[in-house]
């Protein structure tokens, strides 16, 4: 994997750029987004989900209706994985991504610039961003368990 260790006294978040980001080539400018705000990237991986990967990732929504049309598009292609640090990045980078609708996201978020509704019965909104210091923690581990 990598050398990266996450360190205590540091804030971190996790991202995903999508597979609807990365077949369209929007993970550079996703990514570049976060940066521009301040935020560093410490780690970054290409990655094919598996099942267990996304259902330990998305834990809290297995059950519900929606969760094995969520995991078959998270399975649809590949995904970036990144580990970004700042101060209260994770608030930062939520902001910075917007409403999960990307119709509704607001114009000058990841999602109100790049993303749109195709009608396919799943939302393919570009981005996911972990919503809270522990969601974050417990999803890095996930993605990139070397480093914790």
């Amino acid at each position: 994997m990598s050398d990266f260790k996450l360190d205590p006294d540091k804030e971190y978040t996790l991202v995903l750029v999508k597979p609807d980001g990365y077949r369209r080539g929007l993970t550079g400018k996703i990514l570049a987004r976060i940066e521009q705000k301040g935020y560093a990237i410490v780690a970054l991986r290409i990655v094919q989900a598996t099942d267990d990967d996304l259902h330990e990732h998305y834990v809290e929504h297995r059950g519900k209706h929606f969760f094995e049309s969520m995991v078959d598009f998270m399975q649809s292609g590949k995904l970036v994985a990144a580990v970004i640090e700042g101060t209260r990045v994770v608030e930062g980078v939520r902001s910075l991504v917007g409403a999960t609708n990307p119709t509704e996201a607001a114009p000058g978020t990841i999602r109100g610039d790049y993303g749109r509704d195709y009608d396919s019965g799943q939302i393919q909104n570009l981005v996911h961003a972990a919503d809270s210091p522990s969601s974050a923690a417990r999803e890095i581990k996930v993605w990139f368990p070397d480093a914790c």
